[in-house]
């Protein structure tokens, strides 16, 4: 059964500091683009941060130099690192794995507030 899920989440103070991580399951994160992406309310979901291929990697403007996207193949893992968090980045996370198949997990919360 293939199974994306995330943990991680939860309420942090402005500039701090939250790791989120994917375990995948039922499939290969090898194989795979490993991406995630984030919604708030009324939003379309949007990407944030993707690792195509191990060693590379693309950031939303919004949150480069702040996030870092990174993988454990032998875990079969995906993390997003989120250093400085700002009240707009307030929102569902989600772990997003794409090739010929898409596979998306449940979502995270994540609310940064004082």
């Amino acid at each position: 059964q293939v199974q994306l899920v995330e943990s991680g989440g939860g309420l942090v103070q402005p500039g701090g500091s939250l790791r989120l991580s994917c375990v995948a399951s039922g499939f290969f994160i090898s194989y795979y683009a490993m991406s995630w992406y984030r919604q708030t309310p009324g939003q379309e979901r949007e990407l944030v941060a993707a690792n195509p291929f191990s060693g590379s990697t693309n950031y939303a403007d919004s949150v480069k130099g702040r996030f870092t996207i990174s993988r454990d193949n032998a875990k079969n893992t995906v993390h997003l690192q989120m250093n400085s968090l700002k009240p707009e980045d307030t929102a569902v996370y989600y772990c997003n794995a794409q090739r010929v198949n898409v596979f998306w997990g449940q979502g995270t919360q994540v609310t940064v507030s004082s």
